[in-house]
């Protein structure tokens, strides 16, 4: 668990990232360089979940030695998929990381959301509901890795 009390935004206590695939982690399918390491590095803190469509179908195989459980669901309704998929986990309990249109409601919902703004940009829909914007992955990461530095952004 990710326990850290934001004066003025929350007192987070998160259990659950959910992440997006394609923009997010990956970039035409494949597998950012360095975001593996992270995963792993976070994968004591906190249970790890990649939710996505697979539109390049190579996210089994590129998350094959990831820690994390892995849920490809239609490209239908993916929004709203994205949102039910947190809300079984438990709102108040998880922070997630995306950067396109299909994720802007689970970054609403969530406790803390990150959108991404790397290669493929990030929907300005996601950026809206976002708590916070994060220059790429590895830095969205290292944000929980190194949770205090959430203190200076989100504070007021």
């Amino acid at each position: 668990m990710l326990e850290i009390d934001i004066p003025g935004f929350d007192q987070l206590r998160l259990e659950h990232l959910v992440m997006d695939y394609n923009g997010t982690l990956a970039l035409d399918g494949s597998l950012e360089l360095g975001v593996l390491e992270k995963l792993r590095c976070l994968a004591g803190e906190l249970s790890l979940h990649v939710v996505t469509a697979d539109s390049h179908q190579q996210a089994a195989s590129q998350l094959a030695n990831a820690p994390v459980k892995l849920r490809i669901i239609s490209a239908e309704a993916q929004a709203e998929t994205k949102l039910e998929y947190i809300r079984e986990l438990g709102l108040d309990r998880v922070v997630a990381i995306g950067n396109g249109r299909n994720d802007r409601l689970m970054l609403e919902a969530a406790a803390l959301g990150i959108v991404v703004v790397q290669k493929e940009g990030a929907a300005f829909g996601a950026i809206q509901r976002a708590d916070l914007v994060a220059p790429n992955i590895l830095d969205a990461l290292d944000l929980l890795i190194h949770p205090r530095r959430l203190l200076a952004t989100l504070r007021s």
